[in-house]
């Protein structure tokens, strides 16, 4: 039976069939964390969580230096076939040499790291770092060499199992030193399961292998920090301008919006190595296509989502969260457009990394990474939370922006208008169900909060598959090649 189930899915193509693998693990991770986080908000609180989500801040940008760009260097440069095995064997070596630099740094740096003194959290920092260079380093492997379906899935494993550790560790009461300690051992066996299945070798390598990836991991870092002042910036503002449990409140609630995204992270995961095979090979038409598809699929999820959001965020935070995070909606419905902006801005500054454009993607994010600071300085002090979700959008829109256009002088880039119009006609009649719905029951329960987040995500299903053919002829066929209704 088992053998019959992977040979039907071994039939699809690669690239639908790897982005089948990475979407229904996301999902899995998904609905874990999102359980998980709702046991650690009822047991330990807003500000708990804070102290946690500020260490992971604060990881970070350390992790940025340990990696310095030369990971997704090597996975461009194995991507493409060419030397692989030198190409890894220099990665690896450059990577320890920035892991004992970031440790060095940490212990000079220690008495101004003031909250992870605090909390008791500045010695876990050490073992992290040890254990993400393992991970960070089978994983690229195993990424570059295309198989992203075992990548995919060791990653949900990874995840899994964090949660596992994490809950067991806010069980006995280790408080936010138990989610450090989940997220270290929860690292360590899915990258254990890796590589198993990595097939790259250590050998000789020379200078222009260490000086290729040298080129393109410059821009890439440079990119990669203006990102991650996009994910972390607002925290450590967050916790420097209020409080640990104001820190809380704000991710809990981008994760909780995040949902609205995990296909965008399925498709780009598998799409990064052929987009840069087929930029490699001058295939121009693929590339033009899989973006326009690949926005296409991620908005089907945004789009009802930021709906939805808006309609009964309020009541699910409520419900899931508690009372504390239920403050928090007005930052929540600011997230979602956040989220349903971030297709566009990650797809385009992920096909100018992938196309080996990275000085354009850099130029791009630097400029927006910018004004998020600039912003959160302004904002948050004053509207606290609210503050750093608005700078985060408006400078989230200028990212996208200003990617797309650098993007559109290297590739025509087109939006599939009918499919997104039937996106909208479809989040249209499933908010008119919603709306008719709480306003003649009320949302005073769990139950009653969740039902309408079935019935509309249903009717929102229905009511694409009807309107667009193009979808429709998708899912169709990818349900003839495994033989089901």
């Amino acid at each position: 039976m088992s053998t019959m189930i992977l040979s039907r899915i071994m039939n699809i193509s690669p690239v639908q069939r790897q982005s089948m693998i990475t979407l229904f693990w996301q999902i899995v991770f998904t609905a874990l964390g999102f359980i998980s986080t709702i046991y650690f908000a009822h047991a330990v609180g807003a500000n708990v969580l804070g102290a946690y989500f500020l260490f992971m801040a604060y990881y970070g940008f350390i992790g940025m230096v340990a990696d310095g760009g030369i990971g997704g260097a090597a996975l461009k440069r194995i991507s493409e076939n060419e030397e692989a095995d030198a190409f890894f064997t220099a990665f690896l070596v450059i990577r320890t040499i920035f892991i004992i630099f970031s440790m060095i740094v940490l212990v000079l740096f220690r008495e101004y790291l003031v909250d992870l003194n605090n909390s008791g959290l500045y010695l876990w920092f050490y073992l992290l770092l040890l254990v993400s260079s393992f991970e960070g380093t089978v994983s690229i492997g195993v990424a570059g060499r295309g198989k992203m379906g075992v990548r995919s899935t060791c990653n949900a494993i990874t995840r899994i199992s964090t949660l596992i550790f994490q809950v067991i560790g806010i069980y006995m009461g280790f408080g936010a030193a138990g989610l450090v300690g989940g997220t270290i051992l929860g690292m360590l066996a899915g990258s254990l399961i890796e590589f198993h299945f990595l097939d790259l070798h250590l050998t000789r390598f020379r200078g222009y292998h260490i000086k290729s990836l040298f080129i393109f991991s410059f821009w890439l870092f440079l990119t990669s920090g203006g990102v991650l002042v996009f994910s972390q910036a607002d925290t450590i503002l967050i916790g420097y301008f209020m409080k640990n449990s104001d820190v809380g409140i704000y991710r809990v609630i981008l994760q909780f919006t995040t949902v609205a995204t995990f296909t965008t992270y399925a498709l780009k995961n598998t799409l990064w190595p052929r987009v840069s095979q087929w930029g490699k090979s001058c295939n121009t038409g693929l590339v033009e296509e899989s973006l326009a598809r690949a926005i296409s699929y991620s908005l089907i999820l945004a789009v009802p989502v930021l709906a939805g959001g808006i309609l009964l965020g309020d009541k699910l935070l409520y419900h899931f969260y508690g009372t504390e995070f239920a403050s928090g909606y007005i930052a929540l419905v600011i997230l979602l457009i956040v989220q349903l902006v971030n297709v566009f801005q990650f797809f385009f500054t992920t096909y100018l990394d992938a196309l080996n454009f990275p000085k354009e993607s850099f130029k791009v994010t630097i400029i927006a990474a910018s004004a998020n600071i600039l912003l959160d300085i302004i904002l948050i002090p004053v509207y606290g939370i609210e503050g750093a979700a608005a700078a985060t959008l408006v400078s989230m829109i200028l990212n996208a922006f200003l990617a797309r256009r650098s993007l559109a002088r290297i590739i025509k880039v087109n939006l599939e208008t009918k499919t997104l119009f039937n996106i909208l006609k479809a989040s249209a009649i499933m908010t008119l169900f919603i709306g008719i719905y709480i306003w003649y029951i009320p949302l005073s329960s769990l139950w009653l909060t969740i039902m309408p987040v079935v019935l509309g995500g249903i009717i929102f299903g229905v009511a694409l598959l009807k309107s667009d053919k193009k979808v429709y002829d998708d899912i169709k066929t990818i349900a003839l090649q495994l033989q089901l209704p």
